[in-house]
């Protein structure tokens, strides 16, 4: 499995939010982006991420049979930016639809900053490396 890619699918009230959060707010971007064809099971996709890494986030919205997001304040996703949140970032992503939130959890508080987007699932920038074990 060490080749392996993942994607992260979650359901999305709004695609062109979607977009403007993760993409003019975060910077992320969209590799791949279809409407759909309105046909049962043929979803809208918004696919974001950074070319060539092994991950990506899929948002899909099927205007025929929609799937409300149901987040929990522990569906998180988490950028280890290995220090400092910038300010201007966060200002962004509320600019672009997000809300910065505080954490269910004050571990993320303490390590970085939560937003959430606009279908209500969390992202945290977190000052913390990706090489440091969580306390």
């Amino acid at each position: 499995m060490e080749a392996a890619h993942i994607r992260m699918a979650r359901p999305s009230r709004d695609l062109d939010a979607a977009a403007r959060f993760w993409i003019d707010g975060l910077g992320l971007s969209q590799l791949w982006r279809t409407a759909g064809d309105g046909s049962p099971g043929g979803n809208g996709l918004l696919m974001v991420g950074r070319p060539g890494a092994s991950w990506h986030l899929e948002l899909a919205h099927n205007a025929l049979a929609p799937v409300d997001p149901r987040p929990t304040p522990e569906d998180l996703l988490v950028i280890y930016c290995a220090g400092p949140v910038p300010e201007a970032l966060v200002a962004r992503l509320e600019a672009h639809g997000g809300c910065r939130v505080t954490s269910h959890n004050p571990y993320w508080d303490r390590w970085g900053v939560t937003v959430e987007d606009p279908d209500g699932y969390r992202l945290v920038l977190s000052t913390r490396d990706w090489s440091h074990t969580p306390s």
